[in-house]
């Protein structure tokens, strides 16, 4: 896990994402025998202590607030959400290739909703489709088998998204005023 992507109040998934690190699971940073737990100063000591923690706590959090944002139609503050996260990770990891799908499917579905472009709703939705190929289809909690079924579904049919709303550990939320004070606060610091 990345120290900068760290953020021990973000909330457990339902279930069990890839991305979540359930209580008990190994890895690099889980800790061990001599890390000091808890008192020790390790910032995720009271994740795990709580069942868990997330490999990258800040990309779970702006999807969280992405999803939400897509989902009541405000998808530039959705497509915003994305993609200042992916600024966090360098080309050729996962989470960069989810993020920067998820960017151009918000982008294409702004594209269609906002201006009635479909060319370029499926022009993004095409290049979405290539950086979500292969990355699991439950990453950080997103149906992203779903995602990608309706996605090809509007290639041929743009009303297919009419209405879509991405489901999240699942179910298919939608803003809250914190999702949208999120996004302000990002379109502040650019």
């Amino acid at each position: 896990m990345d120290e900068h992507t760290r953020d021990p109040g973000v909330a457990p998934p339902l279930g069990n994402p890839t991305g979540w690190h359930a209580a008990g699971e190994g890895g690099a940073d889980e800790g061990g025998a001599g890390d000091g737990g808890a008192d020790g100063g390790d910032p995720d000591a009271d994740a795990r202590l709580a069942g868990g923690h997330w490999e990258h706590a800040t990309l779970r959090r702006a999807t969280e607030h992405g999803v939400r944002l897509f989902n009541a139609g405000a998808y530039h503050e959705s497509h915003d959400c994305f993609e200042d996260e992916w600024y966090n990770y360098g080309s050729g990891t996962a989470e960069s290739a989810f993020l920067h799908g998820m960017v151009q499917v918000a982008a294409g579905a702004y594209k269609r909703v906002d201006f009635e472009n479909d060319d370029g709703m499926r022009s993004l939705f095409e290049t979405a489709l290539e950086y979500l190929r292969g990355i699991p289809g439950d990453f950080y909690g997103v149906d992203l088998d779903e995602v990608r079924a309706t996605l090809r579904a509007a290639l041929d049919d743009p009303t297919a998204i009419d209405g879509w709303k991405i489901t999240i550990d699942g179910a298919r939320p939608e803003a809250y005023p914190a999702d949208y004070e999120y996004a302000e606060r990002l379109d502040e610091g650019h």
